[in-house]
């Protein structure tokens, strides 16, 4: 007979509690019963041992695509791309802050050619086509409850490009962070920090919870072009969306061959004896026991195409599909492993529940993906990046689009290497590069310390500039070009 003295030992919350807490702190914000439905699917897997990783051996490389720019029938699937232009809507994913650039407000707000931000090349590009083609296209921003306000704000200035009944932003959702430790929700005081986006696939389950699908499909939209709001040299291609109603696809992902630079981005592959697609990403991948990526994942010329995150989309597909499975795709789970302060390395380790909306070409049938030429991917991730986009290596062509300059004479992009230390924060950056140098005959740009560059600089092949001093250092004016050589600042 127990004691009264003995105390009872508390017991660990059941597998459904663990469940029920996390669905109960949505329901208390609000989210809709799909988006719940959808996370406890993905919770439960991760609660069950099951992080959503895919292995070597469930998989096998993708050899050959078709390419955008060696499609025989060229001319009709253009044809047939602008008789359909009336039922496109351009959906651009718009809810970063860009905070490992420094950033607190949207990544797209941006300056990146000139004074103009991702917002308006971005507007600019759409205009110009309308205004070639006679045809009201829709543009829309997915957002987050942190850029949303800002992105409407920025795209106030083009009244021009509103369609009565249409908003121009619509909301993703967001998923509680998971305590790695125990599978309880995450409980900050900072609400903020309980909170995650739940990855860009969440722009299914959005766009029909909102109501959008429903209203596009009502106004005769059926195709929609996405992409990623900081891809400049994602346009839209009538040629593309010509070739996905010809195969009479549902969906489209444009791909990229991958090079060094891409080897620890995702891939495309296919189902191990199957011909049917999917992606893994990076969160999806094997670790060795040193924690890193395994080298099958890095091997380009196993892995040879990335999706470059543009896709193009039946409309009509996504809601029947997506009506299946209780208003939410079933995408594969993709589970981030982070602290729950991203600013606080020492805080508490999460789990975060995401997905990916090109893993979506794993769950349509009859699925494609077409590859494209490089020009189509201009992402800026980094100011490595924005390096080369605000240089002379690009250039804003009459329509809008952002196009290699034609004075560069190789078809590889130069490589930009910038120390982090000093211009990793887009405050850093700004400061010390006053004149951004001239890159279009660079093959590579690496800066190495405190270098500021105030005067006009050109950069020929493979450049190295370096300081080893501890104070900054500002480039003399009397250094005008640097051909193939390491150059140490006096």
């Amino acid at each position: 007979m127990v004691g009264s003295s003995d105390k009872e030992i508390p017991q660990e919350p059941s597998e459904m509690e663990i469940l029920e807490a996390a669905s109960d702190r949505m329901r208390k914000a609000g989210l809709p019963q799909a988006v719940i439905g959808n996370f406890e699917q993905l919770f439960l897997q991760v609660i069950r041992g099951n992080l959503g990783t895919v292995t070597e051996e469930e998989i096998e490389p993708v050899e050959h695509l078709d390419h955008l720019e060696n499609l025989s029938r060229m001319e009709e699937f253009h044809r047939l791309g602008e008789s359909l232009l009336p039922q496109l809507v351009v959906i651009r994913l718009n809810g970063g802050l860009g905070t490992t650039m420094g950033l607190a407000r949207a990544k797209s707000l941006l300056p990146v050619k000139g004074e103009y931000t991702f917002n308006d090349m971005i507007a600019r590009q759409l205009l110009a086509l309308r205004r070639r083609c006679g045809v009201s296209i829709p543009l829309l921003h997915m957002t987050s409850f942190s850029t949303d306000a800002d992105v409407k704000e920025a795209m106030s200035k083009y009244p021009e490009l509103v369609i009565e009944g249409i908003p121009t932003t619509f909301l993703q959702h967001k998923h509680p962070k998971i305590y790695a430790d125990d599978f309880t929700v995450a409980c900050e005081s900072d609400e903020e920090l309980n909170w995650n986006p739940p990855g860009h696939g969440d722009i299914y389950a959005a766009l029909i919870a909102s109501g959008l699908a429903e209203t596009l499909l009502a106004r005769g939209k059926r195709y929609i072009f996405c992409a990623n709001a900081d891809n400049l040299g994602a346009t839209v291609d009538t040629r593309i969306l010509g070739y996905l109603a010809d195969k009479k696809s549902s969906f489209l992902m444009e791909t990229a061959e991958r090079t060094q630079a891409d080897s620890k981005g995702g891939h495309l592959a296919l189902q191990k004896g199957t011909s049917k697609y999917l992606l893994r990403e990076s969160g999806q991948c094997p670790l060795t026991e040193t924690g890193d990526l395994i080298p099958e994942f890095k091997d380009i010329t196993r892995h040879k195409h990335f999706n470059t995150n543009n896709i193009w989309l039946d409309l009509e597909a996504v809601v029947t599909v997506a009506g299946r499975h209780g208003g939410c795709l079933p995408l594969p789970l993709i589970s981030n492993r982070k602290t729950v302060n991203p600013r606080d390395r020492s805080s508490r380790k999460v789990i975060q529940l995401e997905t990916a909306m090109g893993a979506a070409i794993g769950v349509f049938e009859g699925t494609i993906a077409l590859e494209v030429p490089r020009s189509r991917f201009a992402p800026v991730k980094s100011n490595n990046d924005l390096l080369l986009v605000r240089s002379d290596l690009y250039i804003v062509s009459e329509a809008g689009h952002l196009v290699v300059n034609p004075d560069r004479k190789v078809k590889s992009l130069p490589s930009v290497a910038l120390d982090s230390r000093f211009f990793g924060l887009i405050s850093d950056f700004e400061k010390r590069i006053k004149v951004v140098p001239s890159l279009v005959q660079a093959s590579r740009f690496e800066v190495q310390g405190d270098v500021a560059i105030h005067h006009p600089l050109g950069i020929h092949g493979n450049v190295v500039i370096e300081s080893s001093s501890e104070s900054p250092k500002v480039l003399s004016a009397e250094v005008i070009t640097l051909k193939d050589q390491k150059y140490t600042v006096p």
